[in-house]
């Protein structure tokens, strides 16, 4: 049965249960969506609001509504079911924009992944029904690469299953797609952080330096490679940090760092204690070419200043990309110099952390202080 406006008012409970229910939808994670005017956020679910009897998509740009009178629905027909109509503004009946595209490009992502050779952009943008311009941009607002980008890295992520699974370096080369032995080692050898056939023996060969050092946050791994740092690791405990760090390539040369390293730690542990100062030391930045631009972006907020996952997202060129911006923050492996403690939610609260809301709440403590 439809609600009447009315009816609806009438069941607004009293001040004291209003606050309590503000309370109740402001700690909602879809409450954060919709002060954000979240796009990305457009088909996952509508909100209604009992004053008007409307109910809008997350990016709605109408006035927003007060917390207590909001009320979150998963689907447009459940909306409707409690008597709500759909809002003329911003019509979240109808499937969203940005979903389509996100479709469209979904779509142009596994036909590069399955294609033997990559497309270029016009075979990509004729089979889009979209100009090359328009298809670029739209796929790296989606994607946050652009498709030439996304195809390199699909190639070297193909390379790297192939030497994992024990292939040659010249099998490798065929199975991923590269037309050429010199393109497959200029993109690789950068992607995969060493040469191919050290890759593929996991790491055999490789010579990466570590020490564990103290700091207020705890524990403080730092590992370096021929290239430079390589890794910052935060924790409660050396054991657990030195478990981490082998992890990834278990039959590399791990080894403890001699005398001459103790400065390379020494180092890393002062920025730790002052985090709006510089690492003036060489760092091994390993990823793939979005990983590379989120991180770029995250080393230029200034100390002492936070931003939100979205603001992130725009600033890599990739406006609906907010989970692929936190994934990205969540692979990085160099605490501090690489600042994703600086990265908040729309509301402002910390969020996630790869080393514990306390630590990040205190690196952000320490550099909102003004030295005296």
């Amino acid at each position: 049965m439809r609600m009447s406006k009315v009816s609806r008012m009438k069941a607004i409970p009293v001040d004291s249960r209003r606050g309590e229910q503000a309370s109740v939808v402001t700690r909602d994670p879809r409450w954060s969506a919709v002060v954000a005017r979240s796009v990305a956020a457009d088909g996952t679910f509508v909100f209604a609001v009992r004053t008007t009897g409307v109910f809008c998509r997350p990016s709605c740009s109408a006035r927003r509504p007060r917390p207590e009178n909001v009320e979150f629905f998963v689907s447009s027909k459940l909306a409707e079911r409690a008597g709500y109509r759909a809002c003329k503004r911003c019509t979240p009946e109808r499937e969203a924009p940005s979903r389509r595209q996100a479709q469209l490009v979904a779509r142009l992502c596994r036909l590069i992944e399955s294609a033997e050779r990559a497309p270029t952009l016009r075979e990509l943008s004729e089979m889009a029904g979209l100009s090359s311009f328009h298809l670029q941009r739209l796929f790296r607002a989606v994607t946050g690469v652009t498709p030439r980008a996304f195809a390199a890295a699909h190639r070297a992520e193909r390379a790297r299953r192939e030497l994992g699974r024990g292939a040659s370096v010249t099998k490798a080369i065929y199975a991923a797609g590269y037309s050429s032995t010199g393109r497959f080692y200029a993109e690789t050898d950068a992607r995969l952080g060493m040469r191919p056939n050290r890759f593929r023996a996991h790491g055999a060969g490789e010579a990466i330096e570590f020490a564990v050092g103290k700091s207020s946050l705890g524990a403080v791994l730092v590992a370096a490679t021929e290239r430079g740092v390589c890794a910052i690791l935060l924790g409660d405990t050396a054991a657990e940090l030195e478990l981490d760090v082998r992890r990834r390539f278990s039959r590399a040369q791990c080894r403890r760092g001699g005398r001459a390293f103790t400065k390379t730690v020494a180092a890393v542990v002062a920025l730790i204690e002052e985090p709006a100062a510089s690492l003036d030391l060489p760092v091994d930045i390993r990823g793939t070419a979005f990983q590379q631009r989120v991180w770029q972006a995250l080393q230029d907020i200034p100390a002492g200043q936070t931003i939100s996952y979205a603001e992130l997202a725009r600033r890599v060129g990739s406006a609906n990309g907010s989970r692929a911006v936190a994934r990205a923050c969540a692979s990085n492996t160099l605490a501090v110099v690489v600042p994703c403690h600086r990265v908040v939610r729309a509301n402002g609260d910390l969020a996630g952390y790869r080393w514990g809301i306390a630590r990040k709440q205190q690196l952000l403590d320490r550099e909102s202080q003004k030295p005296s």
